[in-house]
């Protein structure tokens, strides 16, 4: 399968210092590359993969001084992977809820792996407006 991985660019895949979610893509990642999927990994450019690496940034987001607004260029890395998503089998976001509304309108599948908390009020206005993503969580609790 043709496999894109996206990731947040706050921390490299794997990241040097905290980052229990770029941990997991990067063990995800690999096992994947393991099993001779074709994984296209979309994040910071330090990051260190087997995979096919798209650096949308030169440098993880917390470490880059220079940057002062984070969701410009997870915007710019979600239009990048929009304009490729052809080129894929599977869409693999971690970057909670903001695919939904991008790439519900899109035919190739996707699933979401939800990293943070869920039982905040102010999610279910969106979990009920995006009720179609395919969503996956990293516990049951």
């Amino acid at each position: 399968m043709r496999i894109a991985q996206i990731a947040p660019l706050t921390e490299a895949i794997p990241p040097t210092l905290y980052g229990g979610t770029e941990r997991v893509v990067s063990w995800l990642t690999e096992e994947l590359v393991a099993q001779d999927h074709e994984v296209t990994l979309f994040a910071s450019g330090d990051s260190v993969t087997s995979a096919n690496l798209e650096a949308v940034w030169p440098r993880a987001l917390r470490l880059d001084g220079t940057v002062r607004d984070a969701n410009a260029l997870h915007m710019t890395m979600l239009e990048q992977v929009f304009r490729r998503a052809h080129e894929f089998d599977l869409l693999h976001f971690h970057l909670d809820y903001y695919p939904f509304s991008l790439f519900q309108r899109q035919s190739t599948p996707f699933v979401t792996t939800l990293h943070g908390r869920l039982d905040l009020p102010e999610h279910q206005p969106t979990f009920a407006t995006f009720d179609e993503p395919h969503v996956v969580s990293i516990s049951d609790a």
